[in-house]
């Protein structure tokens, strides 16, 4: 049986995995090809569902380490996914932005183009969904992803009572 902060590890990794089989969709379906931040984006909702599945299984400690890189490299996607909607999107091109030389220098563009490919200029990526850009509807799941990572953190372990698990924070304190 998983704990809460397990439980919660898993449904990040879900989502975030969830996120990336939806812009495959996009692009292979509906004909939506990405740009440097949206691989970006993807790089980073691929390294959260990762880092979330192995937190999910290791140990209480390693766990929380986990969930807190979770939210940091949610906080990192939340960066990566407004630079998109508010200056990427209006430049004619994503050459030289950090994005594309962050996915050109890691070389998953070229070894798994399916998945990391950049194939459109940041400007002609700017597609909305339901009302809002793709890179709005990022931004909120990375929000959604952040909040889950924090309360991944506070998690208390499993099987204590509020007052077990605050009488161990408290001798945790005084070391």
């Amino acid at each position: 049986m998983f704990d809460r902060r397990q439980s919660l590890l898993i449904l990040i990794a879900a989502l975030s995995l969830g996120a990336v089989g939806v812009a495959l969709v996009s692009q292979y379906v509906f004909d939506m090809p990405p740009c440097a931040w949206c691989v970006l984006q993807r790089m980073i909702y691929l390294t959260i569902a990762v880092v979330s599945i192995v937190g999910a299984l290791a140990p209480r400690a390693a766990s929380a380490v986990a969930a807190g890189l979770a939210t940091l490299l949610a906080l990192s996607g939340i960066a990566a996914a407004w630079y998109q909607h508010t200056v990427a999107s209006q430049m004619l091109s994503c050459d030289q932005t950090f994005a594309d030389r962050f996915v050109s220098g890691t070389g998953l563009d070229a070894a798994v183009p399916a998945l990391f490919g950049i194939f459109a200029t940041c400007m002609d990526a700017m597609v909305q969904v339901l009302g809002l850009e793709y890179a709005v509807w990022s931004l909120i799941l990375f929000a959604v992803l952040t909040v889950l990572g924090v309360a991944a953190l506070r998690a208390k372990p499993a099987g204590l009572s509020a007052e077990e698990a605050r009488k161990r924070a408290s001798l945790r304190a005084r070391r």
